[in-house]
């Protein structure tokens, strides 16, 4: 729709207005060509959505729980005066979390002046988008930005996208009730310079492939569609310059693997999806010829199924990148994700679990379709069907990835997360290789994630603290192999956006779940190789974990692996020095500037066993040590003055040559029962590891569990699925197809 401002009654009041415009247009019979009441609202929902909407609202309790709320929040402001204040503080500070308050109040009290025609609601929107109108023409840079993108309303030109999204959808929902000079007066004031500023001073931001340009992108676009500008939606589709270069259209093909997997990580998933999907609806509504959700085979829908099975028991998202553990399922952005996708792909009963626990819906057709069948189901399962699953990374699906092994079921599951992606965009970190476990849903072997805390303006204005750069994103912050105590790609984003790892090999399911991927580009002059092993022994009713990871180089380099454990150290095998008086840090930079030493150990044995419990369970890391290993424990903490970095324990073999492989064997085994003051299992049944071979073509690990043997035979360089090889061990002839073999008590596991 064109802007028809042009048509002026200002004498007459806005309803009889129109129906004095209905009645002329009808007359000459153009009335096909404008018609307000036909076109809005057009993004969030249809006029048709808001009938069904409303004859559903009292059908069921968990709709009317979800209406209940929205209302009660919204009748609070009714009859008051909405502040839009003056932006001035970052994150976390009054006028911060009032311009969200805003955006979010004027969304839920547009829909309810939809869903129940009384007009209060919105006069309410019409009142707080004059105050915009007057506002944002006047706002510069925010005085707390820090970015080299900043914004208006907020610090960072990112939340003020997000005001876009919802402002555009809230104007959508009163366009009808607002009078023609109304409605320039706020898309001039409110809009305009937002829209200006993305595409104008902000331009390279806008152009980016990256989940700040989707939100960009989608409060262009939506903006664009409740304000009858083509053009905008055009720009929003297709970049400024509306070449497809970049644009939501780019960012749906770049951003999302052939799986759906999102290159930032599930907690970017999260992020990433609302206003991905947002957009996309608000498409099938106004360019439903596009068919959005349909794109590069549906990847939207798998991108939210496989941000689902990238989460812990209790929903929260796997811990990826720039990831903040607290964030689960229950956010808003996966509610509002999960009831779109019900409304556009149809009824999948593994979300039911998902909509129990998130205990709301959105006041939509999927939210509706979704309340009714978990009124209907009467034995939901109490968590999402979890499976081992293997992701690509890269648009085009070569760009390594990401593979999950699993073993058991609901609360007793355990699963292992194998990272060997390309690095994340600005969020990434250097870790190839890294692997994480988690155990009835709890962390076990950890990833630190991002240092912030989000809506605290006493840290940092909520932003990302300087120990995301300095800590959280260096390589000694997970568990992958450290080089000569320096970052991969010397901590270089652009260095490791160039490049990733790659798989080699992999089966998952069953008994036998095996995972090997080469890394060639971390360091000039090292080769990383780790291959996975999660394996379900009939003597044991957890899952094993050998982890065979192997540096190879021809120079001398010292090679740091460390296992960054969550839990309470119970035992060593080896005997080590704790520094209780006086301790050090463990290096300068990289990372290691931040971690106090507080034990060293070392070799004495070729067995060294670590055996720490968490929530009651024993875990124990069993590894093949030489005598140049040296072992450390060490704390989170040091040369952090504002007491940023939380204070986690982390466990670190070192060893020195050119050639090294790390053999170590993660076990789970046994319990302590705090209230019968009992422990069961407590010592691992380890009890011998041996590298039988270890060359170019094969490695072979002999390890002793008690009194039984496991034989692990992998290939080094030929990984065809049909191969036949043959080994004499222990003068004995092995046969084996494939790129690998397990025994176990000599027999094929």
């Amino acid at each position: 729709m064109k802007d028809v401002s042009l048509l002026s009654f200002q004498s007459f009041n806005h309803i009889y207005k129109m129906r004095l415009l209905k009645n002329y247009f009808t007359l000459i019979g153009l009335f096909t060509v404008f018609s307000v009441s036909a076109q809005h609202p057009i993004a969030y929902c249809t006029k048709s959505d808001i009938g069904f909407i409303k004859s559903k609202l009292g059908d069921n309790e968990l709709i009317k729980k979800s209406f209940s709320d929205i209302k009660t929040s919204v009748d609070f402001w009714i009859g008051k005066d909405v502040d839009v204040p003056f932006p001035k503080d970052p994150a976390g500070g009054y006028t911060h979390e009032k311009h969200k308050d805003n955006y979010n109040l004027m969304f839920n009290s547009s829909m309810l002046y939809q869903l129940t025609g009384d007009a209060k609601y919105a006069e309410l929107v019409k009142k707080i988008f004059i105050k915009y109108a007057a506002l944002n023409p006047t706002l510069k840079n925010h005085p707390e930005a820090k970015s080299k993108f900043p914004g208006r309303i907020f610090h960072q030109a990112l939340n003020d996208a997000n005001w876009l999204v919802y402002a555009g959808l809230a104007y959508d929902g009163i366009h009808d009730y607002l009078t023609l000079a109304e409605r320039k007066q706020i898309a001039d004031g409110a809009f305009k310079p937002e829209v200006d500023f993305f595409s104008g001073e902000l331009k390279d931001w806008f152009a980016l492939i990256h989940n700040h340009a989707v939100w960009a992108c989608a409060g262009v676009g939506i903006a664009g569609m409740a304000t009858d500008n083509e053009q905008w939606v055009q720009m929003a589709l297709y970049g400024a310059k509306k070449d497809g270069k970049s644009g939501f259209i780019a960012n749906i093909d770049g951003l999302f693997s052939p799986e759906g997997f999102y290159t930032e990580g599930p907690y970017y998933t999260r992020y990433s999806i609302l206003p991905f999907y947002l957009f996309a609806k608000s498409l099938e509504h106004y360019k439903p010829e596009l068919k959005v959700f349909n794109r590069k085979n549906n990847v939207m829908q798998k991108s939210l199924i496989n941000a689902l099975q990238q989460t812990n028991l209790d929903g929260g998202f796997y811990c990826y990148n720039d990831a903040l553990k607290d964030k689960t399922f229950i956010t808003n952005e996966l509610v509002e994700a999960v009831d779109i996708a019900r409304e556009v792909f149809g009824e999948d009963k593994s979300l039911l679990p998902v909509v129990v626990q998130q205990n709301r819906v959105t006041l939509s057709k999927g939210g509706i379709s979704l309340s009714e069948e978990v009124a209907r189901n009467k034995n939901i399962p109490r968590y999402f069907p979890y499976k081992s699953i293997e992701f690509t990374d890269g648009a085009n699906g070569d760009e390594g990835g990401v593979s999950i092994l699993r073993s058991g079921s609901a609360e007793k599951l355990t699963s292992l997360i194998f990272k060997y992606t390309g690095h994340g965009l600005s969020h990434g970190h250097f870790d190839k290789l890294n692997i994480n476990l988690y155990d009835e849903g709890n962390e076990i072997i950890s990833d630190y994630g991002a240092a912030r805390f989000v809506g605290i303006e006493q840290k940092f204005g909520g932003r990302y603290l300087p120990e995301t750069k300095s800590y959280a994103a260096q390589s000694i912050a997970h568990n992958t192999i450290v080089a000569d105590e320096k970052s991969h790609f010397n901590a270089v984003e652009d260095e490791s956006q160039a490049h990733h790892s790659n798989k080699l090999f992999s089966t998952i399911g069953g008994n036998v779940q095996v995972v090997s991927a080469l890394d060639t580009n971390a360091y000039a002059d090292i080769k990383l190789h780790r291959t996975i092993y999660m394996l379900q022994l009939p003597t044991n009713p957890k899952p094993l974990t050998v982890d065979i990871f192997r540096a190879l180089s021809a120079t001398q380099h010292q090679y740091d692996l460390p296992f960054q454990y969550l839990g309470t150290l119970m035992s060593t095998s080896f005997p080590y020095k704790s520094f209780t008086t006086n301790q050090t840090t463990m290096g300068k930079k990289f990372g290691y500037q931040h971690l106090w030493k507080e034990a060293e150990g070392k070799y004495d044995n070729p067995l060294s066993q670590f055996t720490f419990l968490n929530n009651k369970t024993y875990y124990s890391i069993s590894s093949l040590a030489d005598d140049s290993t040296r072992f450390y424990l060490t704390r989170t903490g040091a040369n952090d003055p504002n007491f940023n970095l939380r204070r986690e324990p982390a466990y670190i073999i070192r060893k020195k040559g050119d050639n090294q492989t790390f053999l170590s064997v993660i076990e789970i085994h046994g319990g302590y029962n705090s209230v019968t003051e009992t422990s069961t299992n407590a010592y691992s049944s380890v009890k011998k590891i041996t590298l039988l071979r270890n060359d170019d073509e094969y490695s072979v690990a002999e390890i002793m569990l008690a009194d039984k043997l496991l034989l692990l035979i992998q290939c080094n360089s030929n990984y065809k699925a049909n191969e036949k090889h043959t080994l004499n061990i222990n003068g004995k002839s092995v046969q084996f197809t494939g790129p690998y073999s397990v025994l176990f008590d000599g027999k094929a596991l």
